[in-house]
C-alpha cells in the first residue's frame, strides 16, 4: 500500500495533511472512497477531489482488468484458521482476507467465541494458519472478555500478554459511535498492521435505536453505507473483516427453524460469506455456509472448549436437523 499522497497530481503538503487527518492515509483508500464522503470529511472542493481520485485510480489500476489479473490478485489473499480443521475445510481454508464474513446465530450459538478465537489465531504467522498481523475489535454488546483471550492464548501455547497487547478493542455505545469507530479503522489499520477486524455485533445498536417501520429506510441506508465501508477496508488493506449478526423470529415459519438473519437484504447482499451457527446437543455447535460465491453449503460440527474451537467426533443427529434459514 502506498502512503505517498504527495505523489498524486494536485496534492501538495497542505492537501495531503487534510486527507491524512481525515483518515485517508493511503492512495488506495482515496481511490475506493466515494468522493462526497471525502469532501464532507476534508472540506476540500468537490472538483479537486475528483481530480485527485482520478490520479489515485490510475496509480492503483481500478479500471477494467482481465480475469487472469483478478485471479493473480486473489493469490495475495490470506486465510485465518478457526482452530477447527473441519470448519476450516468448510470455509475453503479459513476466514479469508479481501472479504466480509458474517456469523449469524442466536444467543449462545458461539459467534463471540469464534471471534475471540480468530483474534488470537490471526496473530500467528501465515505458515501456522494466521494472518501475521494485529486485530481491531469493535464490541457493541459488552461481550468482549480479555480473560477469555488470555485463556485461549495460554492453552494454545502462546504468550497471553503479547496476544492481548495486539488486540485493539473499542466499546461502541450507540450506532453513531459505532460508525465513528468504523471510520477510524481507515487510519488505525494501516498504521498498526491490523489484519483482522471484528464487529460484534454489526446490527445490535441499529435494531435498538431505529424502532418502528417509519425509521426502517433510514436504518437500512446507514447500515448499508457502513457495511460497504468495511468491504472497501478489506480490499484496500488485504485484511479480513468478520461481523456478527443476530436472528429474528419469522412468524410465518411453521416448519424448520423459525429464526432468520436480522438486517434483511442489506446484510445479505453486502456480506461475501454468510455462516449460520446453531446449538447442537451436548455442547456441540453446528456451522453451515448459507451464502457464498463459491463455498458449498456443507454443515460441520465443532465444540467450544477452554482452548477455543476444536473438532469433535463425527456422527450424531445434529447435522440432520439443519434449518431452512435463508
Amino acid at each position: 500500500m502506498s502512503d505517498d499522497l504527495e505523489s498524486l497530481n494536485g496534492v501538495g503538503s497542505t492537501t495531503a495533511a487534510k486527507l491524512r487527518a481525515s483518515g485517508f492515509t493511503t492512495i488506495e483508500a482515496i481511490a475506493v472512497t466515494p468522493p462526497r464522503e471525502i469532501m464532507e470529511k476534508t472540506n476540500i472542493g468537490f472538483n479537486t477531489i475528483l481530480k485527485i481520485q482520478e490520479a489515485a485510480r490510475q496509480m492503483v489500476a481500478t479500471d477494467f482488468k482481465t480475469a487472469q489479473e483478478f485471479y493473480e490478485k486473489r493469490q495475495t489473499m490470506k486465510k485465518c484458521t478457526t482452530g477447527s480443521r473441519k470448519l476450516d475445510e468448510a470455509l475453503g481454508g479459513g476466514i479469508e482476507t479481501q472479504a466480509l464474513t458474517e456469523l449469524i446465530g442466536e444467543f449462545g450459538s458461539g459467534k463471540t467465541q469464534l471471534c475471540l478465537m480468530l483474534s488470537v489465531m490471526a496473530q500467528l504467522p501465515p505458515e501456522q494458519g494466521g494472518l501475521g498481523g494485529k486485530v481491531a475489535f469493535i464490541d457493541t454488546e459488552g461481550t468482549f472478555m480479555p480473560e477469555r483471550v488470555y485463556q485461549i492464548a495460554t492453552l494454545n501455547g502462546l504468550d497471553p500478554q503479547n496476544i492481548a497487547g495486539n488486540i485493539f478493542v473499542a466499546r461502541a455505545y450507540n450506532s453513531s459511535h459505532q460508525c465513528l469507530l468504523i471510520d477510524r479503522l481507515f487510519t488505525l489499520c494501516p498504521d498498526n498492521n491490523i489484519k483482522l477486524v471484528v464487529v460484534d455485533s454489526m446490527i445490535s445498536h441499529f435494531r435498538g435505536e431505529y424502532v418502528g417501520r417509519e425509521t426502517l429506510a433510514e436504518r437500512q441506508q446507514k447500515l448499508n453505507q457502513y457495511l460497504h465501508k468495511l468491504i472497501r477496508l478489506s480490499e484496500a488493506y488485504n485484511l479480513a473483516v468478520v461481523v456478527t449478526n443476530q436472528v429474528q423470529a419469522n412468524p410465518t415459519a411453521f416448519f424448520g427453524d423459525p429464526n432468520r438473519p436480522a438486517g434483511g437484504n442489506i446484510m445479505a447482499h453486502a456480506c461475501t460469506h454468510r455462516i449460520y451457527l446453531r446449538k447442537g446437543s451436548k455442547g456441540i455447535r453446528v456451522a453451515r455456509v448459507i451464502d457464498s460465491p463459491y463455498l458449498p453449503e456443507v454443515p460441520v460440527r465443532f465444540k467450544i472448549s477452554e482452548k477455543g474451537l476444536e473438532d469433535t467426533e463425527e456422527g450424531g443427529d445434529d447435522l440432520d436437523q439443519e434449518s431452512d434459514i435463508v
